[in-house]
């Protein structure tokens, strides 16, 4: 179990270096990320894109000049080759640089050159929350709108997958809904009664899968007392599966913005962890998105040889 994010980096720090296949790498800030992460010793880059536009803003962030850049100008072309590296095992993260989401996943799910498993593709966000004694780890506040049950199963299978990966071999799972009744009229309720069904049936990663469940039973066992409910997570969460993005997304924001978190996120479902930050992302929060796909890279034997 990770306290907190420090732990991760320290961790991923243990490993030695992942290297990171970067898309359209002329970004400043995804290479001062980068550089950071070498500077700690956490990973080497491979930059693919536009070699005349990638060297000045290399030299300026002190990358070492000798950084492995293979010239590709041309945007999907850049984003494909970026994400073919890593599928030739020559890197074993994915990072998206100053390219448009849609195409740099897009290439992440190529036919031919990309990364596909079968699954849907989901984010995975953890928080470091002051006063916690543990991460908490929340997926898919990103990428999916309204999920189905069979595209909830996917996230939930992403999720786990990795917590497996992190260490967390029988993660203690949250499937939220408004309250603990299945009702027709909240289909939430109804898909996560399935998927605690799927869990108890052995159609999941081993974990403790709950749900339905709300947020309040989820984080305090007196809430479930009082509502005489047994809960074997209560109080001990590890991994929150929102019902949709907009659960996900105001839950996630809340954690940051009022609850003074710091988050992390990597992209799942690939055959290799995917890194899509924002530009409103910390330095901080780079480094340690980097950590954990690194991490999560390595624990799922995606490492460096």
């Amino acid at each position: 179990m990770f306290r907190n994010l420090a732990e991760i980096l320290t961790k991923a720090q243990t490993l030695g270096r992942i290297t990171v296949s970067v898309a359209v790498a002329q970004d400043r800030d995804v290479l001062e990320a980068l550089k950071a992460a070498q500077d700690v010793g956490l990973a080497r880059a491979i930059l693919v894109g536009d070699a005349a536009a990638i060297r000045p803003i290399l030299v300026s962030v002190g990358l070492p000049a000798d950084t492995p850049i293979v010239d590709e100008p041309d945007i999907p072309k850049a984003a494909l080759a970026a994400v073919s590296i890593v599928r030739q095992g020559k890197a074993q993260v994915v990072m998206k640089g100053k390219v448009n989401s849609s195409d740099f996943l897009r290439a992440v799910l190529n036919r031919k050159e990309g990364l596909r498993t079968g699954r849907l593709l989901s984010h995975l966000a953890v928080y470091e929350i002051p006063g916690e004694e543990r991460l908490l780890f929340l997926t898919d506040g990103g990428m999916n709108i309204a999920p189905s049950l069979p595209e909830k199963k996917d996230i939930l299978v992403n999720a786990m997958l990795a917590l497996n990966s992190l260490g967390i071999k029988i993660p203690n799972v949250a499937l939220l809904t408004a309250n603990e009744l299945v009702n027709p009229k909240m289909p939430a309720t109804i898909d996560a009664q399935a998927l605690a069904d799927m869990s108890a049936a052995g159609k999941l990663p081993p974990g403790i899968v709950e749900g339905p469940i709300a947020m309040d039973v989820a984080v305090n066992p007196e809430a479930a007392k009082h509502k005489g409910l047994t809960s074997k997570v209560s109080g001990r969460v590890d991994l929150f599966l929102a019902p949709n993005i907009e659960t996900g997304n105001a839950l996630g924001k809340t954690l940051i913005h009022y609850g003074k978190a710091k988050m992390a996120g990597i992209v799942l479902g690939a055959t290799h962890p995917v890194i899509m930050t924002s530009r409103a992302e910390t330095a901080e929060g780079k480094l340690n998105s980097i950590a954990l796909a690194c991490l999560v890279a390595a624990g799922t034997g995606k490492g460096d040889d």
